[in-house]
């Protein structure tokens, strides 16, 4: 009977959309699009800011690192999740399953600190634009891109093999296209109210904490730039700041959205929905807003086909 109800002993099937066959090939296809688009976008972007000496500053290291946690993100479900579209074979094993979920925890929580730590590089960029070299400074830089993914992989460290070695009793069916933690979790036969308030207590240190840090940065920046007299100044100081409260409106807004819906069934479909919107959607649409709208990575670019 142990023998039975240990989930190392057999792989996992993820439900996905395997409730609707129609609407599989359609995902499938829109899916390995955006998923190359992302691949492509992402890996340019951190090509750029190593190969163009122009964007060695704090703004686009911080951008390059954010550039790889999305091709993480992505690249830790999107190809599995493709496999399961394609045929009737649904299942995971155990390792792949264990991955997806370390991956999932770690990158979402590096990402959500790493866009509180670019927040404060725009805070001092527009508040304290002739102290910015002096306070940016690169060990700080360093330090600031190392608690965040200290933070993310401590939070996948404690919550992985919790989430991992609750009894399942013979459960296989993840309700999800990927192994996350709500849904391995429901999927229990014992009180996980534990696990799930550790899970809440990780959430307000890692997603509730760095958005308020993020609002509370954007608060002193408005303030800063309501105070420039010139309009070439203000849209400037605009341009300056409008593609990282983007693609955190886009972050944030999704999984804010995605975790306060009821447990019933069409907020699951929603979840799901929103999962891909966050794991897809967004690294494929932050190099563009990143590049449509900044000169020195389209200059970066333009210069680096040049060479070529």
């Amino acid at each position: 009977m142990e023998k039975a109800n240990d989930s190392s002993e057999y792989a996992f099937i993820l439900v996905g959309f395997s409730d609707r066959p129609k609407l599989e090939m359609v995902l499938f296809i829109v899916n390995f699009i955006l998923y190359s688009v992302a691949v492509l976008g992402n890996s340019t972007i951190i090509l750029l800011c190593v190969l163009d000496p122009r964007l060695h500053t704090p703004m686009y290291f911080f951008l390059a690192n954010l550039s790889f946690l999305d091709l993480c993100f992505s690249t830790s479900c999107i190809p599995q999740m493709l496999v399961n579209l394609w045929g009737p074979d649904k299942t995971i094993s155990y390792a792949g399953c264990v991955v997806q979920l370390f991956s999932f925890l770690s990158v979402g929580g590096i990402e959500c600190i790493l866009l509180a730590v670019m927040a404060y590089d725009r805070y001092v960029a527009i508040c304290k634009p002739l102290h910015y070299l002096v306070i940016m400074h690169p060990q700080l830089c360093l330090r600031l891109v190392a608690v965040a993914w200290g933070s993310g992989l401590v939070n996948a460290i404690v919550m992985s093999p919790l989430t991992m070695t609750l009894p399942r009793c013979g459960r296989r069916r993840v309700n999800h296209f990927l192994c996350e933690m709500p849904a391995l979790i429901k999927m229990a036969c014992v009180d996980a109210r534990p696990v799930e308030m550790l899970a809440f207590t990780f959430a307000i240190l890692i997603v509730l904490l760095p958005l308020t840090l993020i609002l509370v940065s954007y608060g002193y920046i408005a303030a800063a730039v309501l105070r420039i007299k010139s309009a070439a100044g203000r849209r400037k100081a605009f341009n300056t700041c409008s593609s990282h409260l983007t693609v955190v409106s886009l972050f944030y807004g999704s999984i804010i959205y995605m975790y306060m819906q009821p447990g019933n069934s069409s907020s699951q479909d929603q979840g799901k929905f929103l999962t891909l919107f966050y794991n897809l959607v967004t690294p494929m649409l932050n190099p563009l807003i990143y590049t449509l709208r900044n000169k020195e990575v389209k200059g970066a670019l333009k210069k680096v086909l040049g060479r070529q």
